[in-house]
């Protein structure tokens, strides 16, 4: 295939995709030069490291500048309980909108996706307030508590219902019926017989809402005072808030080690994915 033809037709792609690349690990690059930067300052910073140390990450490992590895551990807990609680409900309600039929089906889904068009912003008065009252009965689900701030996220739990409820409406009905038959109940139809088809799916939806979380601030920055109970995100600033321009090297450490969970996260579940990709395929 002479060399213009192939450009226009395939080459073209390839030259799209290097670009994309480029431009997304640009700001990559700069953060991990950041973090191995010794004197940890904008100026100093490129995305070449002229000099290269682990000072920053020591720096935080030991606590010297807050108790990084204390929030750490909370934002992992957190993560995983918010986020395995946002795909427990958004199944239970994308099995009940996608194979049932009643009244307020459809008004039900328009609403969630009504919903899902505001964002957050508008609603942290209103959820402030609301836990700040519920901590004056109840101090362990109130204001400044893992546990309020779980349950302040958990807010938005049926946020992934309309694409689970689109893998939901792909499986044929028949097999639900065929259970039925059998003697299933609803319950053993949703668990032993979709829930198995479910995986890629719910392996997305979980990791989408894992990153989600993860990067969460606004909320939690209203939430969180006491430093021991500060996430990640809220931590990170706060310490970059004092002096952004030599605590960058710092944030920009704390950024890379927040990077480990998800980019683990995701080669874990990537099994999932590409294995419900591929599992339709039939050799001809």
């Amino acid at each position: 295939m002479p060399f213009r033809r192939w450009f226009q037709e395939i080459g073209w792609r390839h030259l799209v995709g290097v670009l994309a690349l480029i431009f997304a690990a640009f700001p990559v690059l700069y953060v991990i030069s950041a973090s191995l930067n010794p004197l940890g300052t904008v100026a100093s910073t490129s995305i070449i490291p002229k000099q290269v140390s682990l000072a920053n990450y020591q720096t935080l490992l030991s606590g010297a500048r807050g108790p990084f590895l204390r929030w750490y551990l909370n934002t992992i807990i957190v993560c995983l309980v918010v986020a395995a609680f946002q795909i427990f409900f958004s199944v239970l309600a994308a099995y009940a909108f996608s194979r049932f039929r009643f009244k307020g089906r459809r008004g039900g889904l328009l609403t969630l996706l009504l919903i899902m068009m505001f964002p957050t912003t508008l609603s942290m008065i209103a959820i402030y307030n609301m836990m700040s009252d519920i901590g004056q009965v109840i101090p362990a689900i109130g204001l400044n508590t893992l546990t309020g701030y779980c349950l302040a996220l958990m807010g938005g739990a049926l946020g992934q219902v309309w694409l689970i409820k689109g893998t939901f409406d792909t499986i044929p009905k028949e097999l639900d019926e065929a259970a039925i038959l059998d003697g299933c109940s609803h319950w053993q139809v949703f668990y032993k017989i979709l829930l198995p088809s479910l995986k890629p799916i719910l392996a997305t939806t979980f990791l989408l809402a894992f990153v989600g979380i993860i990067s969460e601030f606004l909320i939690g920055s209203i939430f969180l005072t006491d430093n021991s109970k500060k996430t990640l995100a809220v931590g990170l600033y706060g310490m970059l808030s004092g002096d952004r321009s030599n605590n960058l090297g710092l944030f920009a450490a704390g950024a890379v080690m927040t990077m480990v969970p998800v980019i683990a996260l995701f080669q874990y579940l990537q099994k999932y994915i590409v294995g419900g990709a591929t599992a339709g395929a039939v050799k001809g």
